[in-house]
Order: C-alpha cells, then sequence, then structure tokens
C-alpha cells in the first residue's frame, strides 16, 4: 500500500482518502486504525516536518511564544498554539500552567515545592511546576 501525506496550512481539519479498486481486508484494516487515532501533531525540526503521536509526546510547554514539544530524545516546535495542541491532546493530557500541558503517562514523580506548588518529573528527565491553580485536578488524578 502506497502512502501520501499532504500538508496543507489551508485545512483545519485532518482528513484521510483511500483510493482503491476494491474493499480489500487491508483498507478496512487502515480504515479503522486511522479511526482510532485521536490526534496527529505535525512538529518542525530543522526544516523538516515531522508526524508525532500523542504517545510519542511527554511535555508541551511554550517558550519564547513558540510551542515546543519534548519528546523522548529530542524537542521539536509546533506551528499549533497551546490551546490547538491542548484540544487535539485530549485523555492522557493535562495542563499544569498557563504554558504546559503533560502527558500524564510519564509522569516519574511529584515534589512539594514553594508556594504551594508541585514539581513534576517527566521519564524523559524534564521538570515542570504545577501552578495552584491546575494543582486540584492533578492531585485528583494522582490519588493525593
Amino acid at each position: 500500500m502506497d502512502v501520501e501525506i499532504k500538508i496543507l496550512e489551508e485545512v483545519t481539519n485532518t482528513y484521510a482518502v483511500i483510493y482503491t479498486n476494491q474493499i480489500s481486508e487491508e483498507v478496512l484494516q487502515v480504515v479503522e486504525m486511522i479511526g482510532n487515532i485521536p490526534g496527529i501533531i505535525t512538529a518542525i525540526e530543522e526544516e523538516k516536518t515531522i508526524v508525532l503521536r500523542p504517545n510519542d509526546i511527554y511535555i508541551v510547554r511554550v517558550e519564547s511564544n513558540k510551542a515546543i514539544i519534548y519528546c523522548k530524545e529530542k524537542k521539536y516546535t509546533s506551528k499549533k498554539r497551546l490551546i490547538e495542541l491542548e484540544k487535539i491532546l485530549k485523555g492522557s493530557f493535562m495542563k499544569i500552567s498557563k504554558t504546559t500541558i503533560v502527558n500524564l503517562n510519564y509522569i516519574t514523580s511529584a515534589e512539594a515545592s514553594f508556594g504551594g506548588m508541585m514539581c513534576l518529573v517527566m521519564k524523559n528527565g524534564c521538570k515542570d511546576y504545577v501552578s495552584r491553580k491546575y494543582l486540584p485536578d492533578l492531585k485528583r488524578y494522582l490519588g493525593i
């Protein structure tokens, strides 16, 4: 099966088109697989566009007015705003401050910090602070 991805800035909703001469088992599997993906994120690395799935992403943080996506070993820049990424990254993601979203599956530890805040340590070594506004939701998720 051949696959072609076209990135068009004017497209607001991602959609897939499959060209085939018959509906085979392979086509049905692809349709089922695509339908189960909650969101695909495109990011920039140097001059390449990278396609990321939600489980590739550890943290999304706004730095210097740009959304930076931290993965296991690399970080990428997104053209989307944090609020747009938050809508795409549902389920296992939670906003922990005005500028940060984390993947709850990759939290290693949570430590009490100054001023009633909490510091999260992620499996890739990244650290970020949970602001007091978002702390009750995180505590409820962690069961503390």
